[in-house]
């Protein structure tokens, strides 16, 4: 049974990308196969030539929301807040800073025409608050919203990060963290995918800031996922079914991928279709049902996204190909390369 100091490993800081390359498909590819343990370093332009006919790639259409607000409390200080997402009353989930001065009745400004108030202190660091002002929710976000670059990114959100921390093919609003094992793809790449006679459908699942929550516990079962809302359509279910019944391989385009489609897999790999929230935590040892193939950015030490990688693609392997790819000088995290487990 693996521990938490398991998943640890030493970064070099350097290596952590601060800034997107300036073609998405150059980022480095780094092949794992999991039967050998063997390794090939390539392009993430390189992909096509990889995936072959008849087999099906999942992608996640989620799209991230300028999430994070700076504004003032009564007295001028400064706070923040970090939106998770939008309830079914209109209110909203949402980090805060500084926490023990945001209570329930408090209110931030943002401008003369906007502000969140705090209606209550949940569990977790999450707050429940609701908009007030005379524009809507959207339109604060998009007049003094930010782009919520990860922690690790020590740098403020330019004007490109709109573009680059986003997918090409993003297109339904709710994640507060980009699904980045798809910000190499271009629509050219997409295009080469088709002439291949490969397929090509999509999922949803809202990243929330419990993806850089940190695992605190050496005892892996007592870690508590937060919950991100999903959804797969009957026409990604029926895709998805067909093709495994052809004898075609799923390729998940990420971890979020590979969550979504455990979540709502039954014998054999067959998917329902399906939205409502998933807390599925995966780490070693999983059997997989619905996933054949992983598409993956490089992950933070001790984090749940690591543990997932490793479940899928060996412990060992996995972390001996992290030893490499810090050998190689490969680019980590969010903005960095690319890394596929066949």
């Amino acid at each position: 049974m693996h521990r938490l100091s398991d998943f640890d490993y030493n970064l070099p800081p350097e290596q952590i990308a601060q800034h997107p390359l300036p073609d998405r498909s150059s980022s480095r590819l780094l092949v794992l196969d999991r039967a050998s343990g063997k390794t090939q370093h390539l392009h993430f332009r390189d992909l096509p030539e990889l995936i072959p006919p008849g087999d099906l790639l999942v992608i996640n259409t989620s799209r991230v929301i300028p999430a994070r607000l700076h504004g003032k409390r009564a007295g001028g200080q400064e706070a923040e807040f970090l939106l998770v997402r939008e309830l079914a009353d209109g209110t909203w989930l949402a980090m805060a800073h500084p926490g023990g001065k945001l209570k329930p009745g408090r209110r931030v400004t943002f401008g003369a025409d906007s502000a969140v108030e705090v209606i209550e202190v949940l569990g977790g660091g999450l707050r429940r608050v609701r908009f007030a002002g005379t524009i809507t929710a959207r339109a604060t976000l998009e007049r003094y919203g930010e782009v919520p670059l990860p922690p690790y990114i020590r740098r403020p959100p330019d004007r490109d990060d709109r573009e680059r921390y986003q997918t090409v093919y993003a297109n339904h609003d709710g994640s507060v963290a980009a699904p980045t094992a798809g910000l190499h793809f271009t629509t050219e790449l997409l295009a080469r995918i088709h002439e291949r006679r490969a397929f090509v459908t999509a999922v949803d699942l809202h990243v929330g800031p419990g993806t850089f929550k940190p695992v605190e516990t050496d005892d892996l079962a007592r870690h508590a996922m937060h919950a991100e809302p999903y959804r797969v359509s009957d026409a990604a279910a029926a895709l998805i079914n067909q093709r495994r019944d052809a004898g075609g391989r799923v390729w998940a385009v990420g971890t979020t991928v590979v969550r979504t489609l455990e979540t709502l897999a039954g014998p054999g790999g067959r998917i329902s279709p399906g939205a409502g929230e998933t807390q599925l935590f995966i780490h070693p040892p999983y059997a997989f049902r619905a996933v054949d193939r992983l598409l993956t950015n490089f992950h933070l030490p001790r984090s749940t996204l690591l543990m997932l990688v490793c479940a899928f693609g060996g412990y060992d392997n996995v972390m001996r190909a992290y030893g490499e790819a810090i050998e190689q000088r490969y680019r980590f995290y969010s903005y960095g390369d690319a890394m596929l487990v066949v």
